[in-house]
C-alpha cells in the first residue's frame, strides 16, 4: 500500500486554485488572443456574477455543449464557480443530450456562438438557453437567448465542499452512473498531478484531450492552471495540425490516450523538424492501457520520457503514475500512488499482500464521496473507506501497480482466466499489426472463447500465421481462436476500445 502525501489544508475552490501571476499567460490558442491570469480570474468572477443575475446559483446544474478552446475553459470555470458544471460531448445526439439534461436535472445550457442544433433541440421545459460570444480581447459576452426569466440570485461563489461538476461513468454495460465531483476533490487531484510531474509556471501544457472528459479537465487544464503554467488549447485533437502547434507554441508536455499517441507516431516521420525543436520534457498517457511497444516507440521518436498514469472519473482523474526521471518508470506498469493510497483487495473486502492478484482499491481526498442517488452502486463500489476500481492487478516489490485488465473484461475460457491486455501486447509486437484488441465471444461448452480484432498493414496475412506467432509467446489456451481484420477498431468518445461490445458488433453473440 502506498502512503497518502500531505494535502494543502484547507483545499481551495477552483477559483482559488488559479495560481498564476497576474501578467503571466494562462490560456493561449491558435488564432485567438491570449489571456493572462488576471484576465482569467476576472472573467470567471464576472461570468459567474452574470449567471447569478440570470437566476442561477449554487446547487444548479449548468450544462455546457461546446468544442475545446479558451471559451470552453472560461465557461466551465464560471459555471463551476456559480453552480455545478455539466460538460457534455458536443457530438451527442438529441436523445443523448435529453437523457443527460433529465438525469442531472439541468437548469440551463450554455452554447458557443450559434450553438449545436441537437443540444438546443433537446432542451427541457424550464431550462435556460445561454450563449457566450468571444470578444476581440479574448473575453466572453454572455446573454440569455431562451427560457423564461428567473429572479436573480445574490452573488455567491462556490465553496470547497460544493459539487463543482457532474460527470458520468462510461456505462459500457449498464446505465451510466452520476459522479458528483467536489471542488476539494478536483483541487486535491490537481495538486497530486503537480507533485507527480513537478509542474511549475514555466510549463506549457498542450490540451488535446476533450474538455468534457475528466482527463482533459483535470490533467491538462486544472493542474496546469493550479501550477501557474500556460494551457495551450486548440479546438480539438487533429493529428495533422498537432505538429504546427508543437513547433509554434513549444509545449513542455502533453497528455493523451494511447489512440492519440499511435496516430501521432504514424505521422512523426514527416514532422522531424517539429520534434527536433520541441522542448517536451515528458509525455503522459492515461485513460486506457498503453501497450509497452507504443511506449517504446514514443520515447524513441520524441526523445522524452513517457509516463503512463492510471485514472478514473471517481478519483477526479489520477490515481497512480510512473515517476519522472531519475525516478523509476516501468513499461507495463501504471506506477505508484501520488497523494493516493493504493491497495489490492479480495472479493470479501480483505486487503491482500504484495504480489497477490485482486481488485485495485484506492482512497484519498481526490476520491469522490459516493455516486449520486445510487445506493446499490455505492454498496458495491465502497468498502471500508476504499473505492473499488473494478480493475484487476497486483503491486510489485517497489509498490508499482501492474494492471491485468477490467474485471468484467477478463476472458473466462473453460475456467482459465485470460487477460486481454496480455494478448493485445503480444499481437502489437507483430510487424504487420497496427492495432489489436482481444475480446470474449460466448461459447456453448467453454463459456467464453477468445477472439481478436486487428488493424494490419498487410491484408494478405493469414490466420494460420497469426496463430503461429501467438503460440510462440502465449500459452495455447490464450491464443485467439479467430482473428477479425478490420479497417479500424471501435472506440468511445475518449478513445477507449469498446472491448465488451465487440462480439455484439461483429454479430458473434
Amino acid at each position: 500500500m502506498t502512503p497518502i502525501a500531505p494535502q494543502a489544508d484547507p483545499l481551495p475552490t477552483l477559483l482559488e486554485l488559479m495560481a498564476g501571476d497576474d501578467d503571466h499567460p494562462a490560456l493561449v490558442a491558435p488564432g485567438k488572443p491570449s489571456l493572462t491570469y488576471a484576465q482569467l480570474r476576472h472573467q470567471i468572477v464576472s461570468l459567474a456574477a452574470q449567471l447569478n443575475r440570470f437566476g442561477l446559483g449554487r446547487g444548479d446544474r449548468i450544462s455546457l455543449a461546446m468544442p475545446n478552446g479558451p471559451e470552453m475553459i472560461l465557461t466551465y470555470l464560471a459555471a463551476a464557480t456559480c453552480g455545478t458544471a455539466v460538460p457534455l460531448n458536443p457530438k451527442y445526439t438529441e436523445a443523448e443530450f435529453r437523457f443527460y439534461y433529465e438525469d442531472t436535472h439541468a437548469a440551463a445550457l450554455i452554447v458557443l456562438n450559434e450553438g449545436i442544433a441537437a443540444a438546443q433541440a433537446a432542451l427541457l421545459p424550464g431550462m435556460l438557453l445561454l450563449r457566450v460570444t468571444p470578444q476581440a480581447d479574448g473575453t466572453l459576452h454572455l446573454e440569455k437567448i431562451g427560457g423564461a426569466d428567473k429572479p436573480p440570485r445574490p452573488m455567491a461563489l462556490a465553496e470547497a465542499d460544493d459539487v463543482a461538476m457532474i460527470l458520468h461513468t462510461s456505462g459500457t454495460t449498464s446505465q451510466p452512473k452520476r459522479v458528483p465531483i467536489r471542488h476539494r476533490n478536483l483541487a486535491a487531484s490537481a495538486q497530486n498531478i503537480i507533485g507527480t510531474y513537478s509542474l511549475t509556471a514555466s510549463d506549457r501544457a498542450l490540451c488535446i484531450m476533450p474538455l468534457f472528459h475528466v482527463h482533459g479537465i483535470v490533467a491538462s487544464m486544472l493542474s496546469t492552471l493550479a501550477s501557474g503554467g500556460t494551457v495551450i488549447c486548440p479546438t480539438g485533437f487533429n493529428a495533422m495540425e498537432f505538429w504546427g502547434i508543437l513547433k509554434e507554441y513549444q509545449p513542455t508536455w502533453y497528455s493523451a490516450v494511447p489512440t492519440m499517441h499511435q496516430l501521432l507516431l504514424a505521422r512523426a516521420g514527416r514532422n522531424q523538424e517539429a520534434i527536433a525543436t520541441s522542448p517536451l520534457r515528458f509525455i503522459r498517457s492515461s485513460s486506457a492501457s498503453l501497450p509497452p511497444v507504443v511506449l517504446e516507440h514514443l520515447e524513441a521518436t520524441f526523445n522524452a520520457p513517457v509516463l503512463e498514469a492510471y485514472s478514473m472519473t471517481e478519483a477526479s482523474h489520477q490515481m497512480t503514475s510512473n515517476a519522472l526521471p531519475p525516478g523509476l518508470r516501468k513499461a507495463g506498469s501504471v506506477g505508484i500512488g501520488f497523494g493516493v493510497a493504493v491497495a489490492i483487495m479480495d472479493e470479501a473486502g480483505n486487503l491482500l499482500s504484495q504480489g497477490e492478484l485482486g481488485e485495485v482499491v484506492v482512497k484519498g481526498p481526490n476520491v469522490v464521496d459516493s455516486y449520486e442517488n445510487n445506493p446499490e452502486a455505492n454498496a458495491k463500489a465502497f468498502t471500508n473507506g476504499w473505492f473499488r476500481t473494478g480493475d484487476q492487478g497486483r503491486l510489485d516489490a517497489d509498490g508499482y501497480l501492474c494492471l491485468t485488465g477490467r474485471l468484467k473484461e477478463l476472458i473466462n475460457r473453460g475456467g482459465e482466466k485470460i487477460s486481454p491486455l496480455e494478448v493485445d501486447n503480444v499481437l502489437l509486437r507483430h510487424p504487420a499489426v497496427i492495432e489489436a484488441m482481444a475480446f470474449a465471444v460466448p461459447h456453448k461448452t467453454l463459456g467464453e472463447e477468445i477472439h481478436a480484432a486487428l488493424v494490419v498493414t498487410d491484408d494478405s496475412i493469414t490466420e494460420k500465421e497469426l496463430k503461429a506467432y501467438c503460440s510462440e509467446h502465449l500459452a495455447e489456451f490464450k491464443v485467439p481462436h479467430q482473428f477479425h481484420i478490420l479497417p479500424e477498431l471501435p472506440r468511445g468518445a475518449t478513445g477507449k476500445l469498446q472491448r465488451l461490445k465487440m462480439a455484439e458488433l461483429l454479430n458473434l453473440t
